[in-house]
C-alpha cells in the first residue's frame, strides 16, 4: 500500500503528457468502481505520463493505482467532498507556469504539444479534477489524526539509531524584496497605446488581431485575446469588475490591475459565464525606477547592518512579498512547512546569495527576473544554518513529528482501503483480476 500511495503522489504531478493524446487500438472498459470506469487508454495514457517522468509500471501496477484513486473519487461522492471548479482552473494555471518553467516560453510548450495553451488546459481538466478529488479525499480521510510531543518521543525511541535519517545542511533564510516603482510616464504611455488600440478597433480593426500583434499577455495574445468560459473568481476583482458589466460587443476603458493595463471586449455572457478578448499593456520599468528601487534597498541594508533598524521591521514595513513580510521576512519551506530548508533544493539564485554568509549576514541587493517577467530587488538574511547530522528530537522535531504523523495517516488510510474494498462493487476484466487484491 506504501507503493500505492507513493505512485498516486506521483501520477498527481505527471502533468505533461495528459495533454498529449496516445494512439490505442481499443479503447474497452479494463475495470469499474462503483460507477467510476477505468479504460485501456487510461491505461496507455497514464504509463506515458509516468514515463516522461522517467517512471516504469506494468499495465496491472498501473491498475492498481487507477483503482485506488477510482475508490477515492468513488467514496467523495458518496460523502459530498468536493473539488470547485475553480481551484481546478487555479491548479491548471499553475501547473502551466511550471510546464513553461522547464520548457522556456509559452510558445515552444504549444510546439511541444502541438496544441495551443488553450487546448492543452482543457485536456488537463477532467484528468485534473479526479487527481485532486482523490486527493482531497485522502486528506479528508486522515486530517483528524495528530500526535502528542510525547508520541512522538515514544516512537523515535523504538527506531535503532542508525536507521534515523541523515540530515543534510539545513539553513533558515529571511529576505526583503523591493518592486521597482513605476514612473507615472511610463503609466501614461501604457495607457495612451491602449487607447489607441481602441480608437483603431472602434474605427473597424479587428480586435483579435490588435491582440495578436500588441496584448503583453503570453497565455492569450496568440489566440486574440480570447478567453472562453470565465467564470466569477478566476481572474483579479478588478478585472472581474470591468468584464462583468460590459455588454456584448462593448470595449471596456483602459483600467489597472497588478498586471498592467487593460482594455476588455465582450462577446458573449451566459449567466455567470463569458467569452471575452482583451489586450494587455504593461508600463515599461525605466533604468532610473531599477536604480531608485536599488538605492532603497541598500540604504535599509545599511540600517540594518548600523542597528538603527531591525531586518524584521524592515520586511514588515517595506517588503513587497505577502507571504514572508509578516513573519519577519521569514521564507517557509511549502515542501515541509517548516522554516528550515535544504541546501540542495534552494533556488540556486538565494545559494549563491547566502553561500559565504555567516548567520545574522545579509546579502548585497541583487536584482532578480521572477518567472513571469517581472524584476525586484532582494536582500536574504542568513538566520541560521545546520550543519549535516542524523536526525533528533533537539534538532528536527518538526521532521519527527510529521514522519511519525504520516505513519499513522498511511495505517489510516491503508485500513480505510481495506474497509471500502470490501462494500464497493469492484470489476476487473480478464488478465487484471489479481491486480488488486
Amino acid at each position: 500500500m506504501t507503493k500505492l500511495l507513493r505512485a498516486l503522489a506521483l501520477l498527481l504531478l505527471a502533468l505533461p503528457a495528459f495533454a498529449q493524446p496516445i494512439p490505442v487500438k481499443v479503447d474497452g472498459v479494463v475495470a469499474q468502481v462503483g460507477k467510476e470506469i477505468i479504460l485501456s487508454s487510461d491505461i496507455a495514457m497514464q504509463k506515458e505520463a509516468l514515463a516522461r517522468e522517467g517512471q516504469t509500471l506494468t499495465d496491472c501496477q498501473m491498475i492498481r493505482e487507477l483503482l485506488l484513486e477510482k475508490l477515492l473519487i468513488h467514496h467523495a461522492a458518496i460523502d459530498s467532498v468536493i473539488v470547485a471548479e475553480e481551484e481546478v482552473d487555479e491548479n491548471i494555471d499553475r501547473r502551466i507556469e511550471q510546464l513553461v518553467g522547464q520548457i522556456g516560453t509559452e510558445r515552444r510548450l504549444e510546439e511541444y504539444y502541438g496544441k495551443t495553451i488553450l487546448e492543452i488546459k482543457e485536456e488537463m481538466r477532467p484528468l485534473m479534477k479526479n487527481q485532486m478529488t482523490a486527493q482531497r479525499m485522502q486528506m479528508t480521510i486522515t486530517e483528524t489524526i495528530d500526535v502528542t510531543p510525547k508520541e512522538v518521543e515514544d516512537a523515535v525511541a523504538k527506531i535503532p539509531l542508525d536507521s534515523l535519517p541523515l540530515i543534510g545542511t539545513e539553513v533558515e533564510i529571511a529576505q526583503v524584496t523591493i518592486v521597482p516603482k513605476v514612473s507615472e510616464q511610463s503609466e501614461k504611455d501604457a495607457i495612451d497605446r491602449l487607447n489607441q488600440l481602441r480608437d483603431r478597433i472602434l474605427n473597424g480593426s479587428s480586435f483579435a488581431t490588435m491582440a495578436i500583434l500588441y496584448s503583453e499577455d503570453p497565455g492569450s495574445n496568440r489566440n486574440g485575446g480570447e478567453y472562453k468560459g470565465i467564470k466569477r473568481g478566476v481572474f483579479v476583482k478588478e478585472f472581474e469588475a470591468i468584464a462583468f458589466n460590459l455588454r456584448p460587443g462593448e470595449i471596456s476603458k483602459p483600467f489597472k490591475t497588478e498586471f498592467g493595463y487593460h482594455i476588455v471586449q465582450l462577446q458573449t455572457k451566459r449567466g455567470e459565464e463569458l467569452d471575452l478578448r482583451h489586450i494587455l499593456i504593461k508600463p515599461k520599468v525605466e533604468q532610473k525606477d531599477l536604480d531608485d528601487a536599488k538605492a532603497l534597498l541598500d540604504s535599509l541594508r545599511g540600517a540594518i547592518l548600523a542597528g538603527s533598524i531591525s531586518f524584521e521591521d524592515v520586511a514588515e514595513a517595506y517588503s513587497a512579498d505577502e507571504e514572508s513580510k509578516l513573519n519577519g521576512g521569514v521564507m517557509m519551506n511549502p515542501m515541509t512547512t517548516d522554516v528550515r530548508w535544504n541546501v540542495e533544493n534552494l533556488d540556486r539564485g538565494i545559494f549563491y546569495s547566502i553561500e559565504n554568509l555567516q548567520p545574522g549576514g545579509i546579502s548585497e541587493a541583487a536584482l532578480v527576473r521572477k518567472p513571469d517577467g517581472t524584476e525586484i530587488f532582494r536582500i536574504l538574511q542568513l538566520r541560521d544554518r545546520v550543519a549535516p547530522h542524523r536526525a533528533n528530537l533537539t534538532q528536527d522535531f518538526s521532521l519527527l513529528k510529521n514522519y511519525v504523523q504520516n505513519q499513522r495517516k498511511q495505517a489510516k488510510m491503508l485500513q480505510w482501503v481495506e474497509d471500502k474494498k470490501a462494500e464497493t462493487y469492484i470489476f476487473q476484466a480478464p488478465g487484471y483480476e489479481g491486480c488488486w487484491n
